[in-house]
């Protein structure tokens, strides 16, 4: 009787394990078969938005016994970063963006020479007093990486520029005017501008309208700037933004450009063409002539256009 017993007790036990185990098996996969659902309540809208472009095209050539003529070798490298963040919350808004871009050419007859080269930090941030409208104030540096040389006919080259030399540092109150999310207009009748030429023999010489000898001058006028983006279509898409600077103090007539204008074509999904066109125009930037002479301001124009990779994140 003892032993009926024992083994009805075992038995007990062990149905009861199974069916806690098979309930727990059960449980499991219906927890895995759940959909996560957003609370309806929860409608906190994203306050930042960030992401960027690299852009890399590579070029490269090689000539040997070709009749036609025409440099041994010649590679060029062109990069582009392109970062930006965006701030959102209530009547507050707080755009920032940073473009770096360098590029070279190497070809045997003419060496190694500087194609593009770029340093551009801009932030703005606005407050909407009325629709569209905001109350802002904006700060840009602007510079390169490394010395820049203009070449004469005799192939000598003369130094132009280097790392904050020159370097443009601005700081705008104003007003935004906004009327979609492609397109803003900045504008501010007080800016302070300050141009920095650290390199002592630019500096001697009293290159980007410094006082022969010194190493800045601050500048104050009226500043504007205009940006605009768009999707042409699915696989295009532009980028631009003018800003025009007149200094009060001196020349004011003699108004200050800085046009850039970025064209992306999407080839494949990493593989894009694109058109980079740039214009300046400074009255305190003299120019160099082919013999080598310093010439007076004239319309600066950089033209860069490639197939290569591209990457946004």
């Amino acid at each position: 009787m003892k032993i009926i017993l024992c083994f009805s007790t075992i038995f007990l036990l062990s149905s009861q394990a199974v069916f806690a185990q098979d309930q727990s098996v059960k449980q499991l996969q219906a927890d895995a078969n759940k959909t996560i659902s957003k609370d309806a309540a929860d409608t906190i809208p994203k306050v930042w938005k960030t992401g960027g472009l690299f852009n890399l095209n590579l070029n490269q050539g090689a000539l040997k016994d070709w009749a036609a003529g025409g440099d041994r070798s010649s590679l060029s490298i062109a990069s582009l970063l392109d970062l930006h963040a965006y701030y959102r919350k209530g009547k507050n808004q707080w755009d920032n963006t940073l473009q770096m871009a360098y590029g070279f050419v190497n070809t045997t007859s003419l060496g190694s020479r500087k194609s593009d080269d770029r340093f551009d930090l801009l932030s703005k941030y606005g407050y909407e007093f009325r629709k569209q409208w905001y109350l802002s104030a904006l700060f840009n540096l602007r510079t390169q990486f490394s010395k820049g040389y203009s070449y004469t006919d005799n192939n000598s080259k003369v130094l132009t520029s280097d790392f904050f030399a020159p370097a443009y540092i601005l700081l705008s109150p104003g007003i935004t005017y906004q009327p979609c999310n492609n397109f803003s207009l900045f504008v501010s009748p007080v800016t302070a501008r300050w141009v920095i030429v650290k390199n002592d023999s630019l500096s001697a010489a009293g290159a980007y309208g410094v006082d022969p000898g010194k190493k800045s001058k601050v500048e104050v006028g009226a500043f504007a700037s205009a940006t605009y983006k768009a999707d042409l279509s699915k696989s295009a898409s532009f980028q631009g933004r003018l800003d025009i600077f007149s200094n009060y103090q001196h020349n004011p007539q003699n108004i200050d450009i800085y046009w850039t204008n970025m064209l992306l074509v999407k080839v494949t999904k990493i593989i894009t063409m694109n058109l980079n066109v740039d214009m300046i125009y400074d009255n305190d930037i003299k120019t160099v002539k082919s013999d080598g002479s310093i010439g007076g301001p004239t319309l600066q124009l950089k033209e860069l256009m490639g197939i290569g990779l591209a990457v946004k994140f």
